[in-house]
């Protein structure tokens, strides 16, 4: 970077023609390509975090070879989230001092019926809950014993929607995942051996060389991705797993393949916590532990299997034989909306278990409060970051990410076939429309206007593909962002230089056909320029749909905000207003718009030199003439050109700074001050307590029951509650 400081390279390009605007556009154009390729190399943290004179000690806190997992045990305490609504001063809580435990070795389930607040719970213990000024979040997270709100360990989170990039094959997608997050691993027969391994151990040895695919393409099936989804998250030997309904969209089988494998991943260390809406029989039974919640509160905590059973049926909630332990359970603690009469008795059983599994669980925790214990201080300590820089890691990850950009775009058949056939049928249209025009005065109009609908087709025909995909691969892009396994210049740039190839193709193809038939400046130099406006046009069109993608949150928001924006340009054009007669206001428009650029060279393309017919004084007889009359007289096509460029490098850096500016960022979590005097210090029973409540001589449950329904039932006193039985039995 030495020949080529901030201030030269600035000074470069700015000097590059055009206005000041233009050449302020350009010098911050510059000054951010400055940034991204003289930027550091990726910053990644250790597994710990750990002190210098620490950080090779217990648990293997400074070892972060790939396969070795640290055994992580969370414990969340009192976790409250509310949400709060400025236009009617309410607050509504999404979980209210919900507390448990997870541990290595184990799968805990969170169940509860829809809107019970499993993946909020799910999403703050793994700290990916989206942030908002609205939101309000509190409680205790500990790791290991120790105090936490941020992260200090590997963890793998498993969303809902499985994203992959859709041409690559399953082994593709694992071996770029494993160069990216396991820099460590140099060599090609180790990392294929590791890939390997991967894939015999998710169960995708018989899909690996097949198409991930997506709605275009037929690739594998819904539950392979998911345990694709599993094995690229595993790469990185995450101590913890979240897992976000890794059933929804299965079929029973499918469904029943994915939890298999997260019960491998318990048993082989991994802490695993996954949130799951209504399981069938033999997927609960893989259940270690569970937590089920209704309305953001709790009403059960601790093993799974028989004991929740054993333990609602100490209240006279009897599971019926032959039912699904999991249906029974969400029948149990669901509010039925059918009635006034069924709201107010669901709602009364629900208040009262609640009720009772707080005042249950309150005398039954932790025997020492959460915290730091003395005889693990030392271990325990607040560690200081250590940040391990690669100076080198830039440029490789830059050629991984083009090699990988390179093959989704080139192999994506589909959508280049479609893009091919209407680039030559939009050729095929124009060219019979002003089919072979001639030099008449009446032939100016024609040739105005097939250089402007020119100019438009390839502008709108960039931008929409761009805005219809780009919005989707963002969202995958974040997602590797998030994991650390590469910064924003290396796949900008990649991005950028691997579709040059294909996205040059159909407007010189639009070019090659449009050009003869309509009879245009028959020169082969003017043929070659008219073929690099289009082209230079399509590029910068390509650069605004990534823009508009990195502005907005969905395909649908980018395929409205796009066209509307593009239509500004074409009315400012050249050819519908003239750029003499726009009002001061909108003067930078023209200015700013790449339709106009594309129509100004063209024009200067075409006309330049040109002779026409006439028979008057007042009849336009050169091409310089007409040239005038649309405010292009004495301009040049390198102008426009390089006003092309600064407009190109303009989207790129917008670019940069939006999706720099809207990565994601979550809710952090406010620790609560432990005074020991806590309503409820924490929840989790292990198997001797639930024991406990199976002898008939224990009324600590069953009184506050009693209680209750004697509270919410006027009208009959119960000395206890009434058998639970399920509806239609």
């Amino acid at each position: 970077m030495a020949p080529f400081g901030g201030k030269s390279l600035v000074d470069a390009v700015s000097g590059i023609g055009g206005n000041g605007v233009g050449r302020a556009l350009a010098a911050v154009a510059a000054a951010l390509l400055v940034r991204l390729f003289a930027g550091p190399g990726i910053a990644l943290l250790p597994e710990d975090e750990a002190d210098d004179d620490y950080a090779e000690t217990e648990d293997g806190g400074g070892d972060s070879s790939p396969g070795k997992i640290r055994p992580v045990t969370i414990r969340w305490r009192n976790i409250t989230c509310s949400l709060s609504d400025k236009s009617s001063k309410s607050v509504r809580f999404l979980l209210k001092n919900v507390s448990g435990e997870a541990k290595p070795g184990r799968l805990l389930a969170i169940m509860g019926p829809s809107g019970s607040g499993k993946t909020t719970l799910l999403n703050v213990l793994a700290g990916q809950l989206g942030s908002s000024p609205r939101l309000h979040l509190s409680g205790l997270l500990e790791v290991n014993g120790k105090p936490s709100s941020s992260r200090a360990y590997k963890l793998a989170f498993v969303r809902q929607e499985d994203l992959f990039f859709s041409q690559l094959t399953v082994r593709e997608t694992l071996s770029f995942a494993a160069e990216l997050q396991l820099p460590e691993i140099s060599s090609a027969e180790e990392r294929d051996d590791y890939v390997n391994n991967l894939l015999l151990k998710l169960g995708l040895v018989s899909c690996a060389d097949s198409c991930v695919g997506d709605a275009k393409v037929r690739g594998i099936s819904g539950g392979e991705k998911k345990r694709l989804s599993l094995a690229c998250e595993l790469i990185a030997s995450p101590s913890v797993i979240f897992a976000d309904e890794p059933t929804t969209g299965l079929d029973a089988f499918q469904a029943e393949k994915v939890m298999e494998t997260l019960q491998k991943l318990a048993q082989d260390g991994h802490t695993v916590i996954c949130s799951i809406h209504q399981p069938r029989g033999s997927v609960y039974a893989k259940f270690d532990d569970i937590v089920l919640l209704t309305e953001g509160t709790l009403v059960y905590a601790g093993p799974a299997g028989k004991e929740p059973l054993t333990y609602f049926g100490n209240f006279g909630f009897l599971c019926p034989e032959h039912v699904n332990p999991a249906e029974f359970l969400a029948d149990l603690i669901s509010v039925d909306y059918s009635s006034s009469e069924t709201v107010y008795s669901s709602q009364k059983r629900v208040h009262a278990l609640v009720d009772a599994f707080s005042q249950r669980s309150s005398s039954v925790l932790y025997a020492t409060p959460l915290g730091i214990k003395d005889e693990t201080k030392n271990s325990m300590r607040p560690r200081r970051k250590a940040i391990v820089e690669r100076k080198d890691g830039w440029w490789r990850q830059f050629f991984l990410l083009l090699k990988r950009a390179w093959m989704q775009a080139s192999r994506d058949g589909p959508t280049n076939k479609v893009r091919a056939r209407m680039s030559v049928a939009s050729a095929l249209i124009f060219g019979s429309v002003f089919w072979r025009m001639g030099k008449s005065q009446t032939s100016i109009q024609d040739r105005m206007g097939l250089l402007q609908v020119a100019a438009i087709n390839t502008a709108m025909a960039a931008l929409t593909k761009t805005v219809g995909v780009f919005p989707k691969e963002r969202a995958i892009v974040d997602r590797e962002r998030s994991k650390g396994s590469y910064s924003l210049g290396p796949y900008l740039l990649s991005k950028t230089i691997a579709e040059i190839p294909i996205g040059a193709a159909f407007p010189l193809m639009f070019g090659a056909v449009l050009y003869p038939m309509a009879r245009l400046n028959p020169t082969l130099s003017r043929f070659g320029k008219f073929c690099g406006i289009v082209t230079v046009e399509s590029f910068a069109a390509s650069a605004m749909g990534l823009t508009v993608g990195a502005m907005v949150p969905s395909t649908e928001a980018a395929m409205a905000v796009g066209p509307s924006l593009m239509t500004v340009f074409i009315v400012f054009g050249g050819y519908y207003v003239n750029a003499d007669n726009t009002p001061i206001i909108f003067r930078w428009i023209p200015r700013a718009s790449l339709i106009r650029w594309a129509f100004q060279g063209l024009c200067i393309n075409e006309f330049s030199g040109l002779k026409f017919d006439h028979q008057n004084t007042f009849d336009v007889q050169t091409g310089e003439q007409a040239l005038e009359r649309l405010s292009f007289g004495g301009r040049r096509i390198r102008e426009t050109i390089a006003a092309q460029s600064r407009i190109l490098m303009f989207w790129y850096s917008a670019t940069y700074l939006l999706l720099e500016k809207n990565k994601p960022k979550y809710q952090k979590l406010e620790l609560l001050v432990d005074n020991g005097e806590s309503e409820n210090p924490g929840v989790q029973l292990d198997e001797a307590e639930i024991d406990q409540a199976k002898e008939p001589e224990d009324d600590d449950i069953k009184q506050p029951l009693k209680d209750q329904s004697q509270t919410l039932d006027s009208e009959d006193e119960l000395d206890e509650i009434r058998p639970f039985v399920l509806e239609g039995l």
